[in-house]
């Protein structure tokens, strides 16, 4: 017991000591690693300090004392390298810090500076909406915005008239009803069927046919006669039948059991169209009531001024006039100076033969008329034979036509008569020795052919009324002389110019093919000699619906820097508006009431357009181009000089205008898409109209340029160049920028054009010019595109022109030259400029110094071809043909800015006018 106790005691002891020996171990081991070096490092410090600078034993040392070693140099140099690059990234971090700290600054008061701006921003909205609804209040009171005018028809309920003092008296304020015809009805008028009444059996057959088929292609006809504003009745030519003809009491009786006679035929026209110059006159002993009348033979007691109406003959009764078989208007003067064949069919009257001889002097102081026929005769024979100019005079015929009493017959077939026409320069118009018989068929037969021919007509007599001499000025395309001075009549057709002669020929041309030369241009034109007498506008033409292709738009414009191309040219103040279309149906009514003289004549006058005739539907823009003009408020000597003033105001009328873009392509999708690109941002724009002039599609991944303006994609029926020229109603502004998918015109020159244009608005102002030469040795026309001094054309790839236009090259010029157009593939241009210089008389204007349009790097387009100059020769020689004559114009004149190559001091401001 006492071995286990002393061993225990015993073996407890030795782990004691061995407990007690670990812990003094593990103290004495934390000493030494802790508080040793910080002994060692604290006497190695006082050791340093102590021992000055030349005694440290660890810190650097002068001399490089501890650098003597190679390597220890290298170390060293690394060593003092990296910490002189931490002081300086150091020093920068501390810049940079302080940098950050002020932009934070700035940024705080540029924040602080955005919500001043947008309060200031959003009041300024507020004021600007409320001045514009300020602005748009002022203008719905003081100009209010015209429309198309709500159609307003004639009651079914015809109230009746009080009956005038006598038929005989009948005017229009008398005798038609204006109620049934309000300004905006539209002017709708019935036709009575021929088959309806008896009267229309003894009809000839040709003109029955002939007015059927100009009935149903006029675009007033009604087949709702209650609505009708009036009613045409066909009542001759009648046919030769062996057969009794009806009797004049028979066809009154008819005429009063015509359905919507309503007992007086108010606002009722009885129309004959004579086809031979022997017409009798049968409606003279027929009492026509309130019924105006129509025809090409009346008495001076049975013609109404005013109310009746003398028309043309109607020649060309179902068959349409060949305009390349009509003898050119050039030369001036031919074979003959004047002509004249016929031969008097029945004597005056007795009383005037039987009187001794008078002097001109005693028969121009008498009442009664007198006989002139003979000494016509004699004076016109006495000129043929001195033989001082040729001239043409036959008074007997061997086939003369049938004529009333006292007329000059016709003689020989007509084919004949025309031959000796074309060589004439003038043709002599007798009148009827009758002074009674104040218009007759057979005058309006030779008056037709003298004017479709290009002589100039001379009517002996100026009690004759010619026909539409309420309308037509005769004496611009006519010389009407009194038979008493038949004996200074050689003197007077030589005193006449080459230039009025031209002009006089031209208007005949005009007159004849727009009045007379088809039975439809009659039938119109009766129409509309009663229409803008009773004031009522002509209906708008139709425009051409403008089918469209969808696409997709794709990126924005502009981003690429490349087509940033402004130019360098300083415009002054640009109108920046959102797409604004022109005002439409402004003048409808003032030019139908006060322009009536310059609709119906003036084809070649600058506003005079003929398509503006009350024969043809009025535009719905038309208004603009006829009233507009090019004035302006004139700029006080304080304000202005920019050009804003000026510019802002052109157009009369029209101080804000924009305009479309028409486009035309054909497969070039790249080419395209880049010239829509250029477009972005141009001022003034509108629209884009593109003209697909492919039979496929774009591709389905093609992506359209959103330029911020519509972009309309018009598929076309055809591949044709005269597609470019279609009025699509599409364009709503009045100018149009024909412009070719590959031309490159920067944004300045575009700008200018179009401020150009607004001042020349019935002129095509465009960029590159090129001009027509005669070729003497072919004699024939040249096209020619070198530099030269002078032009009579301006491209259309690149052109502004008025809307109008377009509906005379696609609607009025001969469909003969859009043939050709299409035939070649060519020459589109050309016509066009050959129209508008036909119709204004003058040549178009070049702006700026730019020759070419192309773009670089563009595949080739059609002009490149070697046959496209040649083909352009042939249009011009064509397109002269079917005129007449060369209606293009030569100048030398070009339009740049005012301040073109104008070296300004530096403190003055640069501007925008015209020269």
């Amino acid at each position: 017991m006492l071995r286990n106790s002393g061993g225990v005691g015993v073996g407890g002891q030795p782990w004691v000591l061995r407990r007690v020996r670990l812990t003094w171990l593990s103290f004495m081991l934390f000493f030494i690693l802790v508080f040793f070096p910080l002994i060692a490092h604290y006497y190695l410090t006082t050791i340093d300090e102590a021992g000055g600078p030349d005694k440290r034993i660890f810190g650097p040392r002068p001399g490089g004392e501890l650098c003597e070693a190679k390597h220890v140099q290298d170390l060293c140099r690394i060593r003092e390298s990296v910490s002189e690059e931490l002081l300086q990234l150091e020093a920068k971090r501390q810049e940079l810090n302080g940098e950050i700290a002020r932009l934070n600054l700035r940024i705080e008061a540029c924040k602080r500076s955005i919500d001043s701006a947008k309060q200031d921003l959003l009041q300024l909205k507020n004021v600007i909406s409320q001045t514009e609804h300020s602005y748009k209040e002022l203008m719905a009171q003081n100009q209010p915005k015209l429309s198309l005018p709500v159609r307003l028809l004639p009651d079914k309920e015809d109230p009746g008239l009080p009956p005038p003092k006598s038929s005989r008296s009948c005017r229009l304020r008398s005798c038609f009803d204006y109620a049934r015809c309000p300004l905006t009805s539209g002017f709708p008028v019935y036709v009575y069927d021929t088959g309806s009444y008896s009267w229309g059996d003894y009809l000839d057959p040709l003109v029955k046919q002939a007015f059927a088929a100009s009935v149903k292609s006029n675009i007033y006809v009604t087949d709702n006669p209650s609505i009708a504003c009036l009613y045409l009745v066909l009542v001759g030519e009648l046919q030769e039948s062996p057969s009794p003809q009806p009797s004049p009491a028979e066809l009154e009786k008819q005429l009063k059991a015509l359905p919507y006679w309503r007992s007086d035929g108010h606002n009722h026209v009885l129309v004959h169209l004579s086809r031979k110059s022997m017409t009798q006159n049968f409606l003279y002993n027929v009492s026509a009531g309130r019924a105006a009348v129509a025809q090409s033979t009346f008495l001076e007691q049975q013609y109404r001024e005013g109310f009746d109406l003398v028309v043309s003959p109607l020649v060309h009764a179902l068959s349409e006039p060949n305009f390349l078989e009509v003898p050119p208007q050039v030369p001036v003067k031919r074979k003959y100076l004047f002509t004249f064949q016929g031969e008097r069919v029945e004597s005056l009257r007795s009383s005037l033969q039987e009187a001794p001889p008078q002097s001109f002097e005693e028969e121009m102081e008498g009442d009664p008329p007198a006989d002139y026929d003979d000494r016509i005769i004699g004076t016109l024979k006495a000129v043929q034979d001195s033989h001082l100019d040729q001239v043409l005079v036959e008074f007997t015929c061997k086939n003369p036509r049938s004529s009333l009493p006292t007329e000059w017959a016709l003689c020989g077939e007509r084919e004949d008569r025309l031959e000796v026409l074309k060589v004439s320069t003038f043709a002599l118009v007798i009148a009827a020795g009758d002074g009674q018989l104040v218009a007759s068929a057979g005058c309006g037969m030779r008056l037709f052919e003298a004017l479709e021919v290009g002589a100039i007509p001379v009517v002996l007599g100026d009690h004759s009324r010619l026909p539409y001499h309420q309308f037509i000025r005769w004496s611009e395309a006519a010389i009407i002389v009194p038979k008493p001075r038949v004996t200074e009549l050689h003197f007077l057709l030589r005193s006449l110019s080459d230039n009025d002669m031209l002009a006089m020929r031209r208007q005949g041309r005009f007159l004849w093919e727009t009045y007379f030369s088809t039975s439809e241009n009659v039938l119109n034109t009766i129409l509309a000699s009663i229409r803008t007498s009773i004031q009522v506008p002509a209906a708008p033409i139709n425009e051409e619906p403008a089918h469209e292709i969808p696409h997709k738009a794709g990126k924005l414009a502009g981003t690429d820097a490349n087509l940033a191309d402004n130019g360098d040219l300083d415009l002054g103040p640009v109108e920046t508006e959102p797409p604004y279309a022109s005002p439409r149906y402004l003048r409808n009514f003032t030019y139908t009431a006060s322009d009536i003289y310059r609709a119906w004549n003036r084809a070649p006058g600058p506003f005079h357009l003929f398509p503006h005739t009350p024969l043809d539907p009025v535009l719905p823009s038309e208004a603009k181009f006829l009233g507009s003009g090019t004035g302006f408020r004139p700029i006080g000597g304080g304000t202005g000089g920019s050009g804003k003033e000026f510019q802002a105001a052109l157009g009369g009328n029209v101080p804000r205008e924009q305009f479309t873009v028409v486009m035309l392509t054909y497969e070039r999708e790249e080419v395209l898409m880049n010239s829509l690109e250029r477009l972005n941002g141009l001022p003034y724009l509108n629209k884009v109209v593109v003209v697909w002039n492919s039979p496929k599609p774009p591709s389905d991944d093609l992506l359209w340029p959103d330029i911020g303006l519509p972009i309309v994609v018009v598929r076309t029926e055809k591949n044709s160049l005269n597609n470019r020229f279609l009025p699509w109603d599409a364009v709503e502004t009045e100018a149009i920028l024909s412009i070719d998918d590959d031309a490159h015109l920067r944004h300045d020159e575009i700008m200018f054009g179009f401020r150009v244009w607004r001042e020349a608005r019935d002129r095509i102002v465009g960029f590159p010019g090129r001009y027509h030469a005669w070729d003497v040795n072919h004699q024939s026309w040249l096209y020619n595109s070198n530099y030269s001094c002078e032009l009579s054309m301006v491209l259309t790839g690149a052109a502004f022109f008025h809307k109008y236009y377009a509906y005379l090259y696609s609607y009025v010029m001969p469909q003969a030259i859009r043939d050709m157009v299409d035939e070649y593939i060519n020459c589109e241009d050309i016509a066009m400029n050959f129209l508008v210089s036909h119709i204004t008389r003058k040549p178009p204007i070049k702006v700026t110094s730019r020759w070419t349009f192309r773009c670089p790097g563009c595949p080739q387009a059609l002009s490149h071809d070697d046959s496209h100059f040649h083909e352009r020769h042939k249009c011009i020689n064509f397109f002269v043909k079917v005129y007449g004559y060369m209606p293009l114009l030569y100048t030398q004149f070009r339009v740049d800015s005012v301040l073109f190559k104008t070296r300004l001091p530096h403190d003055k401001t640069k501007c925008f006018k015209f020269i």
